[in-house]
């Protein structure tokens, strides 16, 4: 250390501090290099890991959302033949069934003679809501505010 003040000791005072000037931005450089830049990476590295999850946590949480939708919506199976529930919702709604044929286990088809469209509307929503759903529906005016309707009925498989 000696040698290295007696050395910079016999230069001259322009070159000192020329000397010195060169030493402080090393010492910046070096500092920069060294520390800032590694830290500014990892920041921006840790921003971008940050976002990659928040994206990945709303889209878990939708697809949670859509799994607890489908989880209520799901309905429990029918309490008896197809053909006794529907008939049995029919009565409810005050609807009377010309004719009630069953098609297998999963399908019935049946005619009502008239039914008020809202009526109608409600009571299918009903059954939708229970687990029965319309495969096939033709509607005929009756001329009198009212329709006539043949439905093909199916159970809802999940």
């Amino acid at each position: 250390m000696t040698g290295l003040r007696t050395w910079f000791a016999g230069r001259s005072l322009r070159e000192r501090r020329l000397l010195l000037v060169m030493t402080a931005l090393a010492l910046v450089t070096l500092v920069w290099a060294g520390i800032i830049i590694p830290v500014r990476d990892g920041l921006s590295s840790a921003r971008e890991r940050h976002q990659a999850a928040a994206v990945r946590l709303g889209e878990t949480q939708a697809a949670i959302d859509s799994i607890k939708t489908v989880r209520a919506l799901r309905t429990p199976p029918l309490a008896g033949a197809l053909q006794d529930v529907v008939r049995t919702e029919a009565d409810q709604a005050g609807f009377a069934l010309e004719t009630l044929e069953p098609q297998g286990d999963q399908r019935v088809r049946t005619t009502i003679r008239s039914a008020r469209p809202g009526a109608l509307t409600a009571w299918l929503a009903r059954l939708e809501r229970i687990g029965i759903l319309v495969d096939t529906a033709t509607l005929r005016d009756n001329g009198d505010r009212t329709v006539g309707v043949d439905l093909v009925l199916k159970v809802r498989t999940l």
